[in-house]
């Protein structure tokens, strides 16, 4: 299969080895992958803080870019759901019934990475190995928007090596959520540490999710209180050989 890598500006900006990660895993799996170099950001950022109007132009280039693409493969659970739940929604603000049409034929083409593996591909078994002891924090976005459901955690059962721990609490919000974090920071830094709690409860070495977002907001916790934790994106655990 041919697939396109949706980077998500946040990946390219600060986790460029997601990306690099990604491309080794499926490549490993026998599949081409293409990188659209005119692609930009999803929007989500805009139309998550008001400006809604602004978030159209990015809706068509995003469309412009991949809307031939065979699939469209993101590591980021967050700009996936972008994509999927607001996007006929912004087609629709913009009044434009051939933008809506293209968006309705996309979007079964668009996936987070761990359903595209296990739920398109029909693959559980990458060929990772990873000798860690792993816990794994959902984000809301792959939970409640997304619903990738125990995707992640079925590749992860079958890295070599790979101790998972279950995460206590885990459906519950680490706090970053985009400018929520900045808007609401006491509260924000509050959920954040009762994150914190829980995952070094679990003894993990690495915590992993599918979002690089979430974990550069605990892992910058983590890091605060030297807890020895590293986070991992998902994605760079499944491409691990050695």
């Amino acid at each position: 299969m041919q697939i396109s890598l949706f980077i998500t500006c946040f990946n390219d900006t600060l986790f460029p080895e997601t990306g690099r990660a990604m491309v080794q895993l499926l490549e490993r799996l026998g599949h081409t992958v293409t990188f659209p170099m005119e692609q930009t950001c999803c929007g989500q950022m805009h139309y998550n803080t008001g400006y809604q109007e602004e978030t159209i132009p990015l809706v068509r280039k995003f469309v412009d870019v991949f809307e031939g693409a065979e699939a469209i493969v993101a590591p980021s659970a967050s700009c996936v759901g972008m994509v999927k739940e607001f996007y006929p929604k912004v087609a629709d603000r913009a009044d434009d019934k051939v933008l809506a049409g293209k968006v309705d034929k996309m979007i079964p083409r668009v996936f987070e990475l761990s359903q595209f593996l296990v739920e398109e591909l029909g693959v559980e078994d990458v060929g990772a190995y990873y000798p860690h002891r792993v816990t794994y924090h959902p984000t809301c976005h792959s939970l409640r928007m997304l619903d990738v459901g125990d995707a992640p955690v079925r590749l992860l059962r079958n890295v070599r090596g790979l101790e998972l721990i279950e995460l206590p609490d885990s459906e519950q919000c680490c706090g970053f959520g985009g400018t929520f974090a900045v808007k609401n920071a006491e509260t924000s830094t509050a959920m954040l540490g009762d994150k914190m709690c829980n995952i070094k409860s679990t003894g993990a070495e690495v915590c992993t999710a599918a979002d690089n977002s979430c974990l550069m907001h605990i892992g910058g916790g983590l890091q605060r209180q030297s807890s020895g934790v590293e986070t991992v994106h998902l994605a760079e655990i499944l491409a691990s050989t050695e």
